[in-house]
């Protein structure tokens, strides 16, 4: 959250001399796709993780300044509170055995990881949301000791005016209030990059839109919060909700949220960043010397680092990334919406099926987006997050008369979307064995109608009905978690059944 957010000195400046500078921005960035001053296609993807922290007990351990000099590797870093951290895979061409190779790289990299931080009696859990946290673990104390992230939450809880509320109804209710941004720590997530060229960004922008509720029905993974069973993908109401800067006033005239679905399809890149200039107020006035014009004229790749700036405070669950790599600006699409793990093989499974679909969609002649309408797309991500693999999708019905079915999600994923990921990879011209190994993976979470929220909420009422009190339950259930995801196999194996009670 703060790398992405922040980098530098700290002076705040005037609002309205940013404001005048991230005009300044976007017109610069409509110069450089009229002028196609973007990098050539490159195929290329990357890959984030955030990672929890926890003990044998399965309790968060707010230590990951220790665990990090042990580690002692730039590919790993500070998230947002002390039990957290995110590794950074270096972005690599689509194609022939990269999923292969990303496995390989995340097995030895995590491996690795997680043995320096047994060191100081800790380890590394991929999880979307650690069931264990407590609500006394996100307060503004257990934030990562780095000034951006103190500036982030300060510069929100000035915005917002009064405590954040949570109010989150699912299987069960939980209600609470909290006076920092430190809640949204709980949620650990996935984010899969893809770089296209500014022609081909609102295909693949709309593409991953289409798909988010697909990746949520087979990638659910946090079902509980504080105690809680809430969705079956309960970071989507908790990220909204933990840095909502919008007063109930606010949210009454229609001010939209920070993290943000959005509200339609788009034609261009240049769309998300006027809308991120129109409807959100810059939460962080930092400005930039560079003169963007300046470096342009003068044939340069202007960083636009007031835009990127607040581009990053604007949480979309696909969000639009300028950057400039090797001196030449390039265009990325920052898909967010998957939870952490399980296991490297599911990892490296949601990505495989998500850069198939996205390519495959994208480059279909009559697109998905002409046929879904985009509220439906919003109210099948929705639905995916609060029913998981059981959750129903609206898609458009095949054949000449059109329209909406609503079918079961896991239905929609076997019969229609991993032909079309399979199609995609082809394209991209991934090796057909390890397109068939991940997508397999997929195709068995949907068989078995078993993914990480389903095997999470099973174990821990199996763990209640053995007589465990639930916070017991819940750090049984933690432990067992970390035992199958050290052992590496796919979540859908996972055998259901009550786990021995920690000590």
């Amino acid at each position: 959250m703060g790398e992405k957010v922040v980098a530098g000195a700290f002076d705040l400046s005037d609002p309205q001399e940013y404001r005048e500078k991230l005009r300044q921005c976007l017109a610069v960035l409509a110069r450089l796709l009229e002028e196609q001053r973007f990098d050539r296609p490159r195929n290329l993807m990357g890959l984030e993780i955030e990672l929890n922290l926890a003990g044998p007990d399965g309790m968060p351990r707010m230590m990951n300044a220790q665990v990090l000099e042990r580690i002692a590797s730039r590919d790993f870093q500070t998230e947002l509170a002390m039990f957290n951290l995110e590794v950074n895979i270096a972005p690599r061409r689509l194609g022939d055995r990269v999923l292969d190779r990303l496995a390989e790289e995340l097995r030895t990299g995590l491996g690795y990881a997680h043995r320096k931080a047994k060191e100081v009696d800790a380890g590394i859990v991929m999880i979307g949301i650690l069931p264990t946290l407590a609500r006394q673990d996100l307060v503004s104390a257990n934030l990562s000791d780095v000034d951006r992230y103190a500036l982030l939450n300060d510069q929100i809880v000035a915005a917002r005016g009064e405590d954040f509320t949570l109010d989150i109804e699912g299987v069960e209710r939980l209600q609470c209030t909290s006076a920092s941004i430190a809640p949204e720590a709980a949620c650990t997530s996935v984010q899969l990059h893809l770089q296209v060229t500014p022609g081909r960004f609102a295909s693949a922008w709309n593409a991953a839109q289409a798909v988010a509720a697909a990746q949520i029905v087979v990638g659910a993974n946090s079902p509980f919060l504080f105690g809680h069973e809430l969705w079956r993908e309960s970071r989507p109401p908790l990220f909204q909700q933990s840095i909502d800067t919008r007063p109930p006033e606010l949210r009454a005239q229609g001010v939209r949220p920070r993290t943000w679905f959005g509200e339609r399809w788009i034609d261009s890149a240049q769309d998300l960043f006027e809308e991120n200039l129109r409807y959100f107020s810059a939460l962080l006035p930092i400005c930039d010397p560079e003169d963007p014009q300046r470096v342009l004229d003068e044939g340069g790749a202007p960083k636009l680092a007031e835009l990127v700036l607040h581009n990053g405070t604007v949480y979309r669950w696909n969000r639009p990334v300028y950057g400039v790599a090797d001196g030449v600006p390039h265009l990325r699409v920052e898909n967010r919406v998957l939870p952490a793990g399980p296991t490297v093989i599911d990892v490296v499974a949601n990505a495989a099926f998500y850069y198939g679909l996205v390519r495959a969609l994208a480059d279909e002649s009559r697109p998905i987006w002409s046929r879904l309408p985009f509220d439906a797309a919003a109210a099948n991500f929705d639905a995916a997050c609060r029913f998981g693999i059981d959750a129903e999708l609206e898609w458009p019905r095949r054949g000449r008369y059109g329209g909406l079915a609503r079918v079961p999600g896991v239905t929609l994923i076997r019969d229609e979307l991993l032909p079309l990921a399979a199609a995609g990879l082809d394209a991209w011209g991934v090796e057909p064995a390890d397109r068939d190994l991940y997508l397999g993976v997929i195709e068995e979470r949907c068989r078995r109608r078993q993914n990480g929220a389903s095997w999470q909420a099973a174990t821990f009422h199996r763990a209640l009905d053995s007589g465990l009190e639930r916070k017991a339950a819940l750090a049984a259930t933690t432990h067992r978690y970390s035992e199958l995801m050290e052992l590496g196999e796919p979540v859908h194996t996972w055998p259901v059944a009550a786990p021995d009670a920690l000590p």
